[in-house]
């Protein structure tokens, strides 16, 4: 009787204590670019802050008490075995899918429908969403692993998750979060073993759903709009341009060693939402190409230490819960710095611990949680 006991107070509660040690590198990898990130988002926002909303403090105070919560919910997580995650993948989902369809019920903030509004707070759904996807991902490829080679278990069951999120998403609209989403979607089951030809398909199939809305005249006029001032942001320098010319001012003007902290000019209203999407362009003009450099730097450190992680994890659905939730950080990060810097068109999507945004922040480190729960098992035998 008194294993039945047990088994049933484990279904119970499924929560188990994690155990070892956490990868001291990754958290103080974390914690740097936190302290970093919530540094140099007040430098970027204060003036901003100061003219809009009449408080020089207002984006730091509630960034440093998300990050609060944050840290927290990373301290919290990173002691959970990380396996209950299997219990709560299709409630996540669930909620997630719920959360994205209520956006579109709320009001609009520049035309797009991404936020939902409570009690004076609000906060982006598709923060939710990117973590969503990779929880049900890992969830279903570990339970899969053997049969990802078929189209039908490797292939057809993502792909519709994915034409979900991605089309809830896109029409907010929210360009960005759908090619993040997608791309970790690609990541996962690349990693998670399907065979490469259905890749080839998947490409030629996405150059074709391009061609067929190019056709659309409506999508084909701005489309072409948005290329022609990525490639030269001049031809619209008061509108469409300005914010790409802005951004490049400030890191031209940063020259090799930077202005120093505090002392960038385009943040004084030339650069708008600067504590946002574009902060790596201040940091660029204050820091200069060497801190932007360290900078990326970081990143490229946590990111391979996370991916070392994966590799350690005990089983399949450490090692992809670590490995998506590490791209997520790296594919934000580089897509942020390239539209920073007029690589790619502007999207509009923020810098993991550096842009300003609660529920993002919070939704962040709680994930670097669930990493540092995988990192404690790392080191213990196989299963």
């Amino acid at each position: 009787m008194i294993p039945i006991a047990r088994e049933t107070a484990a279904r119970r509660l499924p929560i188990k204590r994690a155990k070892g040690n956490i990868d001291l590198t990754f958290l103080v990898l974390v914690l740097t670019l936190l302290v970093l990130g919530l540094v140099l988002m007040f430098s970027a926002s204060y003036a901003y802050a100061y003219y809009y909303e009449g408080n020089s403090f207002h984006y730091i105070t509630r960034q440093l008490v998300w990050a609060g919560l944050g840290l927290l919910a990373m301290a919290f997580f990173s002691t959970w075995d990380y396996h209950f995650w299997h219990h709560l993948v299709w409630l996540a989902f669930g909620i997630t899918i719920v959360m994205l369809v209520i956006v579109y019920f709320m009001p609009a903030r520049n035309d797009a429908h991404r936020w939902i509004f409570i009690g004076g707070q609000q906060f982006q759904p598709t923060e939710v969403a990117k973590f969503s996807i990779v929880l049900l991902f890992a969830h279903l490829i570990s339970l899969n692993h053997d049969k990802m080679k078929t189209f039908t278990y490797g292939i057809l069951p993502y792909g519709v998750i994915l034409v979900l999120y991605a089309g809830l998403i896109v029409f907010e609209p929210h360009l960005s979060a759908t090619i993040l989403i997608m791309a970790l979607g690609v990541v996962l089951i690349f990693v998670g073993g399907a065979s490469l030809k259905w890749f080839g398909l998947g490409a030629l199939g996405g150059v074709g759903l391009v061609g067929v809305a190019m056709m659309i005249p409506s999508i084909n006029e701005r489309a072409m709009y948005r290329i022609n001032v990525w490639k030269d942001p001049f031809i619209d320098p008061q509108v469409s341009g300005f914010q790409t010319i802005q951004s490049l001012y400030a890191i031209g003007s940063g020259g090799l060693m930077g202005a120093g902290i505090g002392n960038s000019r385009q943040k004084y209203l030339f650069l708008p939402e600067p504590q946002n999407d574009f902060v790596f362009a201040i940091i660029c003009e204050e820091l200069g190409f060497v801190g932007a450099v360290l900078i990326i730097l970081l990143f490229a450190l946590l990111i391979c230490r996370g991916f070392m992680i994966a590799v350690k994890a005990r089983d399949r659905f450490g090692m992809l819960l670590a490995t998506g939730l590490t791209a997520q950080v790296g594919i934000q990060a580089v897509l942020n710095i390239a539209v920073v810097t007029n690589t790619i068109p502007n999207t509009g999507i923020s810098l993991p611990f550096f842009s300003y945004g609660g529920s993002a922040l919070l939704m962040l480190l709680a994930q670097m949680g669930i990493i540092l729960s995988i990192s404690r098992q790392t080191a213990l035998e196989k299963e």
